[in-house]
């Protein structure tokens, strides 16, 4: 039931599908006798969608997410095994053109060819079944052996987990297959903006990970006073940052991470 709430109250509440709702909602209304109520949503529809593709709401947002857990660093020695979480991987792309077709998260998985040849004896875990609300196609997972032996990593230090649909399932259902020992220390490659609620997720089940972020999309704080350069683009990385945010708060409000906003 959470797999599917989160997947259409989330498409709702993502800014840009509200903001185009707003818009469709006051255009019927112009032809009712509530035609002056739907001018009002019309408007401030066509100007909320101007602001959050003009104004950098997208970056600030990220920034904040991003900057939660600093880089990993190696001082700690060797990690005993490095666990990617899906989200990179197009796994319907991926089925019919018979090649594994990445996204821009592509850094999920590119990591782990520098993370497998600095540490040879760390296990590897990729964690990531389908995500479709309607038709549950191929998992990621199913696509990922391929690319990591491209990157000479052998399979056997493999361990796919396929079935997990969100970040709350790729926590419980990796600990079930990988059993950590207490001695263990395992990293979590995933992006920075995801780090936060991963994290948090990771520690609601009882599986101590430490972060190992990937995939930045701010460069750093002057890009906060730097307008967008496409509406789409400040669209897309508003709806990304609302999507996580949104995210903390419901997996918080379930109990599904251990606290609201996680830190190191």
């Amino acid at each position: 039931m959470f797999f599917v709430l989160s997947k259409t109250i989330g498409f709702l509440l993502l800014p840009s599908n509200f903001v185009i709702l707003l818009g469709l909602v006051g255009t019927i209304l112009l032809f009712t006798r509530f035609a002056l109520t739907g001018r009002r949503l019309v408007v401030t529809s066509f100007v909320l969608l101007l602001l959050i593709g003009v104004l950098p709401l997208g970056n600030a947002l990220t920034y904040v997410l991003e900057n939660r857990f600093p880089a990993w660093s190696a001082s700690r020695g060797a990690p005993d095994g490095i666990i990617v979480l899906g989200g990179a991987i197009d796994p319907d792309l991926s089925a019919v053109h018979g090649q594994t077709a990445l996204n821009d998260s592509a850094e999920r998985v590119t990591a782990v060819a520098e993370l497998a040849r600095r540490y040879p004896s760390a296990r590897i875990v990729y964690s990531g079944g389908s995500a479709n609300l309607i038709r549950q196609g191929a998992a990621e997972a199913d696509y990922a052996t391929r690319l990591f032996e491209s990157f000479g990593i052998a399979r056997s230090r493999v361990v796919l987990e396929r079935n997990s649909r969100n970040t709350a399932e790729n926590a419980t259902f990796v600990k079930d297959l990988v059993k950590p020992k207490r001695a263990e220390r395992w990293l979590l490659v995933t992006s920075g903006y995801h780090m936060p609620r991963s994290i948090g997720t990771f520690r609601k089940a009882g599986f101590a990970v430490e972060a190992y972020p990937v995939d930045w999309r701010v460069e750093d704080a002057r890009r906060l006073t730097i307008s967008i350069n496409t509406l789409a683009g400040g669209l897309g990385a508003t709806d990304q940052a609302m999507h996580e945010w949104a995210g903390l708060v419901a997996y918080w409000l379930t109990g599904r991470s251990s606290e609201l906003f996680p830190a190191p």
